[in-house]
């Protein structure tokens, strides 16, 4: 059973920054796709960005591309969410996940889930 537990969200200005950090029971990086997702009230849950094992590829919503960077330490089991240049509508809860298929930006495909961190964007 994989545990992901995310860390770093908090209320930033717009146009600020903050890392996001996946801290994974086991060595999750070699093993799965690890992805981030997030959820705004009243949305749906939405694909942000995915990683595949090794960091050998990377995948990225158009909505964050060039904004946000995806990245693994497999030696510290931890997943990076870059956040820069941040808008009001990147508030949301962001989500870790990790999935043993490939290349999926679909959320019914990933079997583990943190229990999300909140990033609030203020104008």
């Amino acid at each position: 059973q994989v545990q992901l537990v995310e860390s770093g969200g908090g209320l930033v200005q717009a146009g600020g920054s903050l890392r996001l950090s996946c801290a994974a029971s086991e060595r999750t990086f070699s093993s799965y796709y690890m992805a981030w997702f997030r959820q705004a009230p009243g949305k749906e849950r939405e694909f942000v960005a995915a990683i595949s094992r090794h960091g050998r590829s990377t995948d990225y919503a158009d909505s964050v591309k060039g904004r946000f960077t995806i990245s693994g330490d497999n030696a510290k089991t931890t997943v990076y969410l870059q956040m820069n240049s941040l808008k009001p509508e990147d508030t949301a809860v962001y989500y870790c996940a990790a999935t043993s298929s490939w290349r999926t930006r679909n959320s019914n495909d990933y079997d583990y889930w943190g229990q999300g961190t909140q990033v609030t964007v203020s104008f």
